[in-house]
């Protein structure tokens, strides 16, 4: 890698850059705002003043919601599987759960589950 490249993937890093950039991009294709420009200007301007005000991309009614698709009996659990399958869906790593294939996974180990994978400043 030439110095000039490496210099510039430092500066990047150190300012966590591709982070905040990742961040907007997700933003954007989550809300899909009619004023792209103005919003991208809104979550900059949040990210400035601080997590507290941020655009989410999931809350916790999406997250029941997304349980709810799993879980059509309304027995109160899935299988882990049906999780990893949610996960993966969600574009999260479906590895980081660690439980078995035939196990249970409540809406409340989902929801923690689900927290733990998304990047800081996510979720509610």
């Amino acid at each position: 890698m030439a110095a000039g490249e490496r210099e510039s993937r430092e500066y990047m890093e150190r300012h966590g850059l591709p982070a905040l950039l990742h961040r907007i991009t997700a933003l954007l294709l989550y809300h899909r705002p009619e004023r792209p420009r103005q919003f991208v200007l809104q979550v900059l301007e949040a990210e400035r003043r601080g997590a507290a005000e941020r655009p989410r991309l999931l809350d916790e009614a999406g997250m029941d919601s997304a349980f709810r698709m799993m879980d059509a009996a309304g027995r109160g659990f899935v299988t882990a599987a049906q999780c990893r399958a949610a996960l993966e869906a969600l574009g999260l790593s479906p590895a980081e759960l660690h439980v078995g294939d035939e196990e249970e996974v409540t809406l409340a180990e989902f929801k923690e589950a689900v927290k733990k994978m998304l990047p800081k400043g996510w979720t509610l």
